[in-house]
């Protein structure tokens, strides 16, 4: 009886499934990997702000560019915007009332209404040049440029058009932290401090800060990413659209653009330029070349000598064609892709060609700031804003944009 043996299944611990035991570890490693780059992207969106430089580069240039508009519109301001327009209020409520669009113009026929509009927009786009308390100047500059851009939306050339897009994206970035009167007093405020130590905060306010912090650093660097990405998607779209026709292909697309007459500012040169068949096919198969490639070289060297020609594009529409406020739009948008290292590098090549030419001196103590680095992007007296720096600058990480040179957090 106890003598029996119940027979036993053969065992399947002695036979290795190694197909089973790779499939798991490749699942293994290609988790892992996943992990990482979620990681990695995280820590690019939350540890600090990217392309900082670049976003005060694009609040000048814009700030600027409207405020030479605003100008040079000046005289004819009543037939574009103002009450004598031919686009009347009611037509433009008509086309708000189907787009859903707004204006301040037309709350009101006043003239002396319009007038103080006109110079509170030209008030407010040199603010927002100068970075004068800037989050608030950035949404007010964005409600001008819509106001004044839905008013009158078919009376001008179409530039406005990327102005009023950045206007909107730039309300989300740290546009004031460089380059701006509020870098200035931030700058001056920490000097007068010096060594002082802040205060102790609560557990709560310390929370609340470091949220607050995190939140305005994540705003800032989709705002950022969303900039790049509208630059690429009108390139990317205008070299697709431009293939479709035969007069690119033919390289005669300039050829007729430069002989029309609205596009000809002035009509000697458009001539002599038209003379020249095959540099009017070259530059032609260029543009499109560049307009189609230009997402795609974005990750390496090559977008240098790319955004070179794209230069040169440019200011040859804006001389040859009569195009200057789009082409500035332009131009200044291609600046978000220009790392922070070259914008800090800027202020010491020209203080390096000052000294040579002995027009600029360097005064006590400026030496060594000239030799700086580029600045942590922490507030002044930002407490553990050093340490932040000096982790994040040990990241070699940095969007597609090609910037992010800058560590800290905001």
């Amino acid at each position: 009886m106890g003598s029996e043996q119940i027979p036993q299944p053969p065992s399947t611990a002695a036979t290795p499934h190694r197909p089973a035991a790779r499939e798991t570890s490749a699942a293994g490693t290609a988790h892992r990997w996943l992990l990482d780059r979620i990681g990695t992207l995280w820590a690019l969106l939350t540890d600090r702000p990217v392309s900082l430089y670049a976003a005060s580069v694009l609040r000048i240039g814009y700030g600027l560019l409207y405020l030479v508009f605003l100008l040079r519109e000046f005289p004819h301001r009543d037939e574009i915007w103002g009450p004598g327009s031919p686009w009347t209020p009611a037509l433009a409520q008509q086309l708000f009332d189907q787009t859903g669009w707004n204006s301040i113009l037309i709350l009101s026929d006043s003239r002396a209404y319009f007038e103080l509009c006109y110079v509170m927009a030209v008030v407010t786009s040199a603010l927002f040049m100068l970075g004068w308390r800037t989050r608030a100047m950035s949404v007010l500059f964005a409600v001008v440029v819509a106001s004044f851009h839905a008013r009158s939306i078919f009376m001008t050339d179409g530039g406005d058009n990327l102005i009023l897009l950045m206007a909107l994206y730039l309300v989300l970035t740290a546009c004031g932290r460089r380059w701006s009167l509020d870098a200035r007093r931030n700058r001056l405020k920490a000097a007068r401090a010096g060594d002082t130590p802040e205060p102790v905060r609560s557990l709560f306010a310390q929370q609340l800060h470091d949220a607050r912090t995190t939140l305005i650093t994540v705003v800032h660097n989709c705002g950022i990413t969303v900039i790049a990405a509208q630059v690429c998607f009108l390139y990317g779209s205008a070299g697709l659209y431009k293939i479709q026709g035969p007069t690119w292909g033919g390289g005669t697309a300039l050829h007729y653009a430069l002989n029309l007459e609205l596009f000809q500012p002035w009509p000697a040169l458009s001539h002599l330029m038209d003379e020249y068949p095959m540099v009017i096919a070259i530059a032609s198969y260029v543009t499109v070349l560049l307009q189609v490639a230009f997402p795609f070289v974005l990750f390496g060297r090559l977008k240098y000598p790319v955004l070179t020609v794209l230069l040169g594009m440019h200011i040859g529409i804006a001389v040859l064609l009569g195009l200057p406020l789009f082409s500035g739009a332009m131009i200044v948008a291609d600046a978000v892709f220009l790392p922070d290292r070259f914008y800090a590098f800027l202020p010491r090549l020209w203080r390096r060609a000052a000294r040579r030419a002995g027009v600029w001196q360097p005064g006590p103590g400026r030496a060594a700031a000239a030799s700086a680095s580029v600045p942590a992007q922490g507030r002044p007296g930002e407490a553990g804003s050093t340490h932040r720096a000096t982790s994040a600058g040990q990241r070699d990480t940095s969007l597609a944009t090609g910037r992010a040179s800058d560590p800290a957090a905001p």
